[in-house]
């Protein structure tokens, strides 16, 4: 079979999922079945809007927080370490050893250091003077 590669700006709707769903059949007769599970901790205003919160799941034994905002009117309130301690005790409960993250904020940076988590690596000199870090938190016994 000749295989022609060709760059584009992205790919038609649909085509990405089923790039995906072929990573995932192969990560399941790779690594075995998965067992993750969504999880979320919503953030909702007096009228019942959704205004932030942390979204991830459980999977293979840890915690993936990949989305945390607190709105700027309410940070400073301890909210996203509420959102955080929240999630780990989940995690815990569902078998978990530890919770892992990554940010460009600094100020999450601190705030996840503040909850325990320590950092594993980082990519720096991204547009801006920019970095990523990628931090985990291993649960005690």
């Amino acid at each position: 079979m000749d295989i022609e590669l060709k760059l584009t700006q992205g790919v038609a709707p649909g085509e990405e999922e089923i790039i995906l769903n072929r990573i995932k059949a192969y990560n399941v007769a790779t690594f075995g079945q998965t067992d993750r599970r969504e999880i979320a901790v919503p953030l909702y205003d007096d009228d019942g809007r959704l205004i932030g919160g942390l979204v991830g799941y459980t999977g293979r034994g840890w915690l993936y927080t990949s989305l945390l905002y607190v709105p700027e009117e309410l940070r400073g309130r301890g909210l996203a370490a509420r959102m955080l301690e929240m999630a780990e005790a989940e995690a815990r409960a569902r078998g978990c050893i530890g919770a892992y993250i990554d940010t460009m904020n600094p100020q999450a940076l601190r705030l996840y250091r503040k909850q325990g988590y320590t950092e594993i690596g980082s990519l720096k000199d991204l547009a801006g003077g920019h970095s990523v870090t990628w931090l985990e938190k291993r649960f005690s016994s």
